[in-house]
């Protein structure tokens, strides 16, 4: 059973850059698309970022598109989201998400079997 944790999340100006990291234990995650998603208070969760196995092919939302870079290291069993130039509207829980099976639904929440516990992050304007 793969387990996913979050951290580097927290507070950050307007403008400012955060770098998020997914850690799994508990079984190798090199051959699972890993996404990362976002919650807002009152709102779903939504798609941020996915990437492929080896990292070949990344799929961004829209309103991180050219903002956000999603990376992972096989070796090291971790996937990164450096989130720069944060808005605002970009404080939300983010959370971590495995797709054992490797589906290209990659936005679809369904797809991912496992899930991290999430990290905060909070823009300040």
């Amino acid at each position: 059973q793969v387990q996913l944790a979050e951290s580097g999340g927290g507070l950050v100006q307007t403008g400012g850059s955060l770098r998020l990291s997914c850690a799994a234990s508990g079984g190798t995650i090199s051959s699972y698309l890993m996404g990362w998603f976002r919650q807002a208070p009152g709102k779903e969760r939504e798609f941020v970022a996915a990437i492929s196995r080896r990292g070949g092919n990344t799929y961004y939302a829209d309103s991180v598109k050219g903002r956000f870079t999603i990376s992972r290291g096989n070796a090291q069993n971790t996937v990164w989201l450096q989130m720069n130039s944060l808005k605002a509207e970009d404080t939300a829980v983010y959370y971590c998400a495995a797709d054992r099976d490797y589906s290209l639904a990659y936005s679809r929440l369904t797809t991912y079997d496992y899930w991290g516990q999430g990290t905060q992050v909070t823009v300040s304007s």
